[in-house]
C-alpha cells in the first residue's frame, strides 16, 4: 500500500498523521483497529496472520535487516 493510501486510512480512522513515519502510522492504525502493534518488528518472524492488509509490505520492510 502506498504511503498516502495509508495516510487516508488513518486520517479516516481519525488519526493525525504529521510528521509520522510510515511505520509509525500503521502502529497507529493497528492500535485503533484494537489489533496488535506489529507490523515491522520481530513478530513477522511467526506471523500466521495470512489475511494481514500489511502483511506483503511487513514481510518486505524485514528483509532488509
Amino acid at each position: 500500500m502506498k504511503f498516502n493510501d495509508i495516510r487516508k486510512m488513518a486520517k479516516g480512522m481519525g488519526i493525525n498523521t504529521y510528521r509520522m513515519k510510515k511505520k509509525d502510522i500503521i502502529h497507529a492504525i493497528q492500535k485503533r483497529e484494537q489489533n496488535i502493534e506489529c507490523y515491522g518488528t520481530d513478530r513477522v518472524k511467526s506471523c500466521n496472520e495470512k489475511t494481514c492488509i500489511w502483511r506483503d509490505d511487513c514481510l518486505k520492510c524485514m528483509e532488509s535487516f
